[in-house]
């Protein structure tokens, strides 16, 4: 898309972390996730409002992943989301994990695939037209 990437930044505590303090591979998708909830966040949509107001919600359907470099304890990274594709009841996120320095290495690369579903039945439903419009 050609916006620009919406970016939130993380912080690596050592709870993040195993002995050697290299982040733990599954903890990126925390951080994917929190971000992506923050992209939404700041187009104005609020993730339990969806579930009250328009009875959606977006669960992971598929993660393409490639873990470029590792992080250690006490990194400080952004992650940049942006929308990669906006399908009838999915959306397509592309995010990618950076070193908040100066040269902004890339050190994770990410493509998450959530499916818009109907709150209380979980069946996949289209996403809200208003939605649909203010994040193409």
């Amino acid at each position: 898309m050609m916006q620009q990437p919406h970016e939130w930044p993380v912080r690596i505590y050592y709870e993040d972390t195993d002995m050697q303090g290299i982040v733990y591979y599954a903890n990126y998708l925390k951080y994917l996730e929190r971000a992506r909830t923050e992209f939404l966040r700041s187009k104005g949509f609020e993730q339990d409002e969806l579930i009250d107001e328009q009875g959606v919600v977006f669960a992971v359907r598929a993660v393409q992943m490639d873990y470029l470099k590792p992080a250690q304890f006490n990194d400080k990274l952004i992650v940049k989301t942006e929308i990669y594709e906006i399908k009838r009841a999915s959306i397509i996120f592309q995010q990618t994990i950076v070193r908040a320095d100066k040269n902004r290495e890339i050190i994770n690369k990410a493509k998450i695939k959530v499916a818009c579903l109907e709150a209380l039945k979980m069946k996949v439903k289209a996403i809200p037209k208003q939605m649909s419009i203010q994040l193409k």
